[in-house]
């Protein structure tokens, strides 16, 4: 398995900030999994990277999900939201995230 080959401030990039839904909270108290936004550009090597060295945890696995933007209107015309990515992350046993210590 290769390691993120990014530099300690461009791991800072990667995460964008968590994800707090209805559905993020399930998969948290089912699933002990953790949902934020990273950046477009990063794979899953560079999301457990940042993990690991924001928080100082253990990532068990890291799936990545992209979510196309929506199609809105504005009165007459048209306009598209961003596209973003989201990563599950899995933490080991005994690993939990504080969201309060996280400075987005």
């Amino acid at each position: 398995m290769s390691a993120s080959k990014l530099t300690q401030d461009q791991l800072y990039q990667v995460l964008v900030g968590p994800v707090v839904t209805e559905k993020s909270t399930l998969a948290a108290e089912n699933h002990d999994q953790v949902v934020f936004q990273v950046n477009t550009s990063a794979n899953r090597h560079d999301v457990k990277a940042a993990i690991e060295l924001a928080f100082d945890v253990e990532v068990e696995s890291v799936k990545i999900l992209n979510v196309k933007g929506k199609t809105k209107r504005f009165g007459q015309s048209l306009g598209k939201r961003n596209n973003r990515k989201k990563a599950y992350i899995r933490l080991k046993e005994g690993s939990d995230i504080d969201f309060a210590e996280f400075q987005a």
